[in-house]
């Protein structure tokens, strides 16, 4: 089963280096980073520009940036994928705009809080915890599921190289990023998705350029694909003919698509575009506003944040499409085109290069991963059992919770990534509709409104998950108008259940309403100062 070229000895020596690299960062941080929860969640807020913008970045993008957003490009042309990165990058550059700045210093002014859910609890005084235990219950949900596609982009990477068993690679991957996440905590996560960032854009950048020129240049690359009905257009998508079983079918040597592609109109643009909405609820984003080391250098993280993910972006649309140009009939069906990253390195590298580059793949799962064991583990642990069952316990209780939590979710995630033949792309767009419903609203009305009170904030998040799991099983499956990707409804219902509920029901107790009023004030002088008192170098 383990049995190996020459060729694939190189790749796989590249692979180990890059293994070696991350455990080793991740024992570098341990000691610093079990001194407290505070230092072990939050990194005690001492991380600089650089680390917090490719940091964030790594870990919203996933596996879905090196093999979902190809593998679609690949099977359905522009529109789809195309779309969905531009309401990515307008939800980035509009979260780090709206959200980064006021979720930094308002996580300071209220409490200190060091989680997202205990961010949400201490901001509308909730003593009991209990808008907390709702974002941690939510958090483990969806974050099991999210795990799980990252899982998957593991597995897929090593059975497409070197055609090991699919399963045990996939556990092999989900226990290398169990390990230095329960060792390192936060630190070891921001300080290794910083090099799994670079490493990220750099394998894209370098596939996306080698692609071109493999094609024989843009024109002929266009001039392929112009023949695919729909395939290059904005506003239609192009169909695959397929069997039985979900295989495109060739004739003639050349992959048959529908002759009349489906419309891609207005409404199902907007939907698509709904994707951005996700991110001013997503934890692993949100957690690294919360660390930053001044708010003042937010603006600089939003400047690198916003060109690395545009570059990326296009460059893993542009992978799939041209890819499509050179191997147009060897990855059939919708889960396999979604290896089309991996098929065009092996094509066109050295083997030594090509391990580097496929590398990247790991760096965009396992940078994930680690985020949403370690945000579900602090939730869990800092919000449900100190907040609710043992609010005595000390730090060494918490942080023993919080690994057995990471060990719960890695046995969940596994579970989800056990089939093989799931897709990524699908699977995260399920999780990010559910976090980005429960969370987004809360976000920006906990941000923006001081009206907004305890009952509201409970009612938006219930209110966005339940719709997402209510359209996608329910509504959805219609078709027509109801469609659309689920997020958008529920998105707006949430904020509808914030609005209603909370003026419906009591105004929040003067001491919310003052904190609110105060939270933007500066603090900046304050926070610099205190981390120049604690003598520890910041990530920068």
């Amino acid at each position: 089963m383990f049995e190996i070229s020459s060729g694939d000895a190189l790749v796989l020596v590249a692979i180990l280096i890059y293994f070696i690299i991350v455990l080793t960062i991740g024992f570098i941080y341990a000691k610093r980073s079990n001194s407290s929860t505070s230092e072990y969640f939050l990194g005690g807020r001492k991380v600089g520009p650089w680390f917090t913008a490719l940091s964030a970045e790594a870990s919203d993008m996933s596996g879905y940036l090196l093999m979902g957003m190809p593998g679609l490009a690949y099977f359905c042309g522009a529109s789809d994928v195309g779309w969905t990165a531009i309401g990515l990058a307008i939800g980035t550059y509009l979260n780090w705009l709206l959200v980064a700045k006021r979720l930094r210093k308002y996580s300071v002014k209220a409490g200190n809080a060091i989680t997202v859910p205990g961010f949400y609890s201490n901001r509308f005084h909730d003593d009991k915890n209990i808008v907390g235990t709702i974002a941690a219950i939510i958090i483990l949900i969806f974050f099991c599921v999210y795990c799980g596609s990252c899982f998957v982009t593991c597995g897929r990477l090593f059975n497409s190289l070197f055609g090991w068993d699919y399963t045990a690679m996939m556990v092999f991957g989900a226990l290398i990023v169990f390990l230095y996440t329960m060792v390192g905590g936060y630190l070891s996560v921001v300080a290794t998705d910083f090099v799994q960032g670079c490493l990220m854009f750099c394998a894209l950048v370098v596939v996306v350029v080698g692609s071109i020129t493999m094609a024989g240049g843009i024109d002929n690359t266009v001039a392929f694909l112009s023949d695919i009905p729909g395939y290059l257009s904005m506003t239609s998508m192009a169909v695959p003919v397929t069997d039985a079983d979900g295989m495109q079918i060739v004739e003639n040597g050349q992959p048959l698509f529908e002759v009349d592609p489906t419309p891609y109109g207005l409404l199902t643009i907007v939907s698509t575009m709904s994707w951005g909405l996700g991110y001013f609820g997503m934890p692993q984003i949100l957690v690294r506003f919360m660390g930053i080391r001044s708010e003042d250098e937010v603006k600089t993280s939003r400047r690198i944040a916003i060109v690395w993910v545009i570059i990326s972006m296009f460059s893993a649309v542009m992978i799939g499409m041209i890819g499509r140009a050179i191997i147009p009939t060897q990855l059939l069906t919708q889960s396999s085109a979604e290896t089309i990253f991996i098929v065009l390195a092996q094509i066109m590298l050295p083997s030594f290069f090509c391990g580097l580059v496929v590398s990247g793949i790991l760096a965009a799962s396992m940078s994930s991963a680690s985020s949403y064991l370690l945000i579900t583990g602090s939730s869990v642990a800092e919000n449900i059992f100190r907040g609710i069952f043992k609010k005595d316990a000390t730090d060494n209780q918490v942080l023993i919770v919080s690994r057995i939590t990471l060990a719960a979710v890695l046995l969940f995630g596994i579970a989800v990534a056990w089939d093989e033949n799931s897709v990524i792309f699908q699977v995260v767009s399920y999780a990010w509709a559910g976090l980005g419903a429960s969370f987004g609203p809360l976000t920006l009305f906990a941000l923006y409104w001081r009206r907004t009170n305890k009952q509201g904030a409970i009612a938006g998040m219930i209110a966005g998950a339940a719709m997402v799991l209510i359209w996608h099983n329910l509504i959805k499956p219609l078709g027509g108008v109801f469609g659309i990707y689920e997020l958008l409804p529920a998105f707006l219902c949430g904020c509808i259940a914030i609005v209603v509920v909370s003026l419906l029901t009591k105004e929040p107790e003067q001491a919310v309403l003052d904190e609110f009023d105060h939270y933007m004030d500066d603090d900046s002088v304050e926070r610099n100062l205190e981390v120049v008192l604690e003598g520890e170098t910041p990530l920068q």
